[in-house]
């Protein structure tokens, strides 16, 4: 299979249901699946241009999710780096994350094309988590793989899991992570293709990038408007972890046609980036096929995909979304690793001085702030992607 050339051209309203961004992208699967993900690709853009589906969709993260979460003024942290600094508070959805967004818009695709059981992949957990208590809500089976080390490291949401009804199916392959549990749902998925797949992220083949950007996108939308009434004007500056993309994606979408706000995106910069005990993907991998897509993976000197590592289990994951890969390679977004002690102290920060424990996934785009806005004054929203009591004693 020949790799596809590395594109420059791009624009999101216009390719959104394309697969490609720039020349990443696309569907890089069996036969078996091809079909399946052809027909989730229709459903999915039938779905969104039908106000009903819109309707069911706004109910369910209003009354269900409790959308729209606060964007909040973190005065203390503020202070204490020298910004103006807010925080849009996904912690605070039911079950404690964005991933919630996703997972009912996808189930409710899951409903129109007449599936009974959801499958997911969950690193951190929340993504799991987030699958059962759809599956909970809509009367559908539910499997969660996971690697059985990332098992040991968030077991307050694997019992959260099974509490909601979930079937834990454990990968002891690879690093037992985030990678190793795609690996296997997308296995089962090929196997078992009247299941629904519910992707966490912003990853894998198409129409999953766009899926995913789709019912993360409320996040950016409603920033963008709470801003305009806090502040009267936009942030100079918007930040957010980066694993597999969603959240940031999220986040960023409703202001990459403003270039006057930059975006940073943080990465899990592991223990050691030069010696690759990392998961900072777009700062060190290089642009292949990877689990269904073509994007940034970390990869050998054969180019092969290699083992991605950082204490947090939702960004220890060696690829990245298509839509990343090119917005990095264009320049609108930056991304730049933050090492675990970093995060680990941001964590702590902010827990101590706004009384916000963040999952340590958020804490990276914390310590990344704290790098970025120390003494400038700027204006700057930090995506709270989640709440960190799946983190709490670990560190």
């Amino acid at each position: 299979m020949k790799d596809p050339a590395v594109g420059v051209q791009f624009d999101v309203e216009t390719t959104r249901h394309s697969g490609m961004f720039g020349n990443y992208g696309g569907a890089y699967v069996p036969e078996v699946l091809a079909g399946k993900l052809t027909t989730l690709a229709a459903t999915f853009r039938e779905a969104i241009a039908d106000p009903a589906f819109r309707r069911e969709l706004k109910y369910y993260l209003r009354d269900f999710v409790g959308r729209p979460s606060p964007l909040y003024l973190a005065e203390r942290l503020s202070a204490e780096i020298g910004a103006r600094i807010y925080l849009k508070r996904e912690d605070l959805n039911h079950t404690g994350a964005h991933k919630i967004n996703n997972t009912v818009g996808q189930a409710l695709l899951a409903k129109r094309l007449g599936a009974k059981t959801l499958i997911a992949e969950t690193g951190a957990g929340q993504h799991g988590v987030a699958t059962a208590t759809v599956a909970a809500l809509f009367g559908m089976k539910c499997i969660v793989f996971m690697g059985s080390e990332d098992v040991r490291r968030q077991a307050p949401n694997v019992e959260r899991m099974k509490l909601l009804g979930a079937e834990l199916v454990t990968t002891d392959a690879g690093t037992a992570t985030l990678k190793d549990a795609v690996d296997a749902a997308l296995g089962y998925y090929i196997q078992h293709p009247d299941v629904f797949y519910c992707l966490g992220s912003a990853v894998g083949p198409h129409p999953y990038p766009s899926i995913v950007r789709e019912f993360q996108s409320v996040i950016g939308a409603e920033a963008r408007t709470q801003i305009l009434e806090a502040e009267g004007r936009l942030p100079d500056i918007l930040l957010a972890c980066v694993g597999g993309g969603s959240n940031a994606i999220g986040l960023f979408s409703a202001f990459l046609g403003d270039p006057a706000v930059e975006m940073f995106g943080a990465e899990g910069g592991g223990t050691d980036v030069a010696g690759r005990r990392t998961a900072a993907t777009l700062t060190c991998g290089k642009p292949t096929v990877f689990q269904g897509t073509y994007s940034y993976c970390l990869v050998d000197e054969q180019g092969q995909p290699v083992d991605a590592y950082s204490v947090s289990a939702g960004l220890d994951y060696p690829g990245i979304g298509p839509e990343h890969a090119y917005l990095k390679d264009t320049g609108r977004v930056q991304y730049a690793p933050v090492m675990d002690d970093q995060a680990i102290a941001a964590f702590r920060l902010l827990s101590r001085s706004e009384g916000i424990i963040p999952a340590i996934e958020s804490a990276h785009a914390v310590a990344l702030a704290s790098q970025v806005l120390r003494g400038t004054g700027k204006l700057a929203i930090i995506n709270l992607s989640g709440r960190g009591d799946k983190d709490i004693g670990r560190f």
